[in-house]
């Protein structure tokens, strides 16, 4: 069962987080810090009392912004450490998620808090530390995140991390992406989509009115958005081959411009992306 420190700024949503984690049964402890200095505090007193003291965290549920340090700031101290705890983000904000995973956060959950989502982090959490999900209402805690969760082994035997290609809420059709903003989950048609970026083990849909963070990598959906249509031109782009409005050849480069966006395309799929072109404009 995890020993867990939940940090915000804020009182009330201190409160409703720690009453949400103690809720928890796989939650043995939860104790919350208003502030940067208090949590270093308690991490560095956690720390030096070993994983087996009285005041060991596996686990800081850190809010990004707050007065001072902010929760990234605090996740690169952290880091620093020999044996640092866990960190999830929960936070307001989602144009943090790639930075957030690049200070390896086991997730990051977006406020207002869901029940269900944080019991789905709780899961992460314990799967990385190799906890057993103890508790008479931990296969409930479960279920609510998604019908297949995988269950964790013993605690002498690490349980096998859920592949990050598992996009957090599942599709509700397959014509259609879920992506969550704000505690909101919207269903984007795939067809809407004009290409797609990569951002780490993230992808950023982009569509005409605006763009969607996923947590799912673009080798990912250029696997499974071939039949689609849906092109790879770069390491970082997937493109959707009927939106392409323009294929320029400069100086020995290749570009696209998709809408108001103007693309490279990498060498090695120039030719290839030529082709397809061609055939889609004689077929």
């Amino acid at each position: 069962m995890l020993r867990v420190l939940a940090v915000d700024d804020e009182k009330p949503l201190l409160e409703e987080l720690l009453y949400l984690l103690r809720s928890d049964p796989r939650v043995r402890r939860a104790e919350g810090a208003s502030d940067a200095t208090e949590a270093l505090r308690r991490v560095t007193r956690a720390l030096e009392s070993g994983p087996d003291g009285a005041d060991a965290i596996d686990v800081v549920f850190l809010d990004i912004h707050m007065a001072g340090l902010t929760g990234l700031d605090i996740a690169r101290l952290l880091a620093g450490f020999a044996r640092p705890p866990l960190i999830v983000f929960v936070t307001a904000h989602e144009g943090f998620a790639v930075q957030a995973f690049d200070l390896k956060a086991v997730d990051y959950v977006l406020k207002p808090v869901r029940p269900e989502r944080l019991a789905e982090a709780v899961r992460r959490a314990c799967e990385q530390l190799g906890r057993s999900e103890e508790g008479p209402a931990s296969a409930a805690a479960a279920g609510m995140v998604t019908a297949d969760a995988p269950g964790v082994g013993g605690p002498s035997v690490p349980a096998p991390r859920r592949p990050v290609a598992e996009v957090t809420v599942p599709d509700r059709a397959p014509d259609q992406i879920a992506v969550e903003l704000g505690g909101v989950t919207r269903f984007v048609p795939i067809a809407d989509i004009s290409y797609v970026e990569a951002q780490g083990d993230y992808a950023r849909l982009h569509t005409d009115e605006g763009s969607h963070l996923v947590r799912i990598p673009v080798s990912t959906l250029e696997e499974r958005w071939a039949a689609r249509g849906f092109v790879r031109i770069h390491r970082r782009h997937l493109v959707a081959l009927a939106r392409i409005d323009e294929l320029r050849l400069e100086a020995g480069t290749t570009s696209v411009r998709v809408g108001t966006a103007e693309l490279q395309v990498s060498r090695r799929h120039a030719r290839e992306l030529r082709d397809l072109l061609m055939r889609q404009a004689t077929g």
